[in-house]
């Protein structure tokens, strides 16, 4: 699998400072998100940055088929073991990304020394036949030109782009079929976390909601709502979003970076 890759900041960095890992969304998300918003505040802030575009997104490569959650952190495995990064890292997931780093961090968790959630969906219950509705109703409202055209006069050329980007994803890909197929770590996983966790929501999300339901969920987790935020949190409030996370880095560097214990991943 060949996948893009941006690097910022010192490599390999502080070594008192873990590496953050940035993971992007489904459809039209990519690195870009991060590249344009809050990467560039955490390398300066002496990390070395991660990001990369996920398979069949961006610039990376668009198998026609391996698109289960557990395909995406394998994923992020074999990235974190081809760019020889042995400490643990800081994930930071958007929406599906959250996802990729909750179900990456319970198959490794010694690899993982905190994780951040920006609108992240829990992938608990139903999760699969959501997200894989979504994407086919996406699919579905801009195959049609027409639609696509509504949603470029409604918010603008970019947006329309980047449906249209999304389209052979959607179309040429079993992406549909394999999110509803795949495993997740449900709220058993959830509960049996053991890594700490900041979750960041809009207040006029649709998955603002979902904050409690981590917080019951997950043993090690602080929530904060950004009132006047939707799901686009992460571009519409770069600034808040990029001081609360390095707000958070600056108290992991008063904690010590563990090794990676030796034993075996699962």
């Amino acid at each position: 699998m060949r996948l893009n890759v941006e690097r910022l900041g010192d490599d390999p960095g502080d070594p008192a400072r873990p590496a953050v890992v940035l993971v992007h969304g489904l459809g039209p998300d990519s690195l870009a998100s991060y590249y344009l918003t809050v990467a560039a505040g955490i390398a300066a802030a002496g990390h070395g940055v991660v990001m990369y575009d996920q398979r069949g997104h961006g610039r990376s490569e668009r198998p026609a088929t391996g698109y289960r959650l557990e395909d995406f952190a394998a994923d992020l495995r074999n990235l974190l073991d081809a760019l020889s990064i042995n400490r643990p890292v800081v994930l930071v997931g958007n929406s599906f990304g959250g996802a990729v780093a909750l179900d990456f961090a319970l198959r490794h968790p010694h690899r993982v020394a905190r994780i951040v959630l920006i609108e992240c969906a829990p992938p608990v219950g139903d999760w699969p036949q959501r997200m894989s509705g979504f994407l086919a109703h996406f699919a579905e409202t801009f195959r049609d030109a027409q639609a696509t055209h509504r949603l470029e006069k409604e918010h603008g050329r970019f947006v329309g782009r980047l449906a249209r980007r999304t389209r052979p994803l959607l179309d040429e890909t079993t992406l549909i079929e394999d999110i509803a197929a795949g495993s997740i770590p449900g709220e058993d996983g959830l509960r049996s976390l053991a890594v700490p966790v900041l979750a960041l929501y809009g207040a006029d999300s649709a998955l603002a909601a979902s904050a409690s339901t981590l917080e019951n969920l997950l043993p090690d987790c602080r929530t904060v709502v950004v009132p006047g935020q939707g799901h686009t949190l992460l571009v519409d409030a770069p600034r808040t979003v990029g001081a609360l996370l390095l707000d958070r880095l600056r108290e992991d560097l008063s904690r010590p970076v563990r090794a990676m214990a030796r034993t075996p991943a699962s």
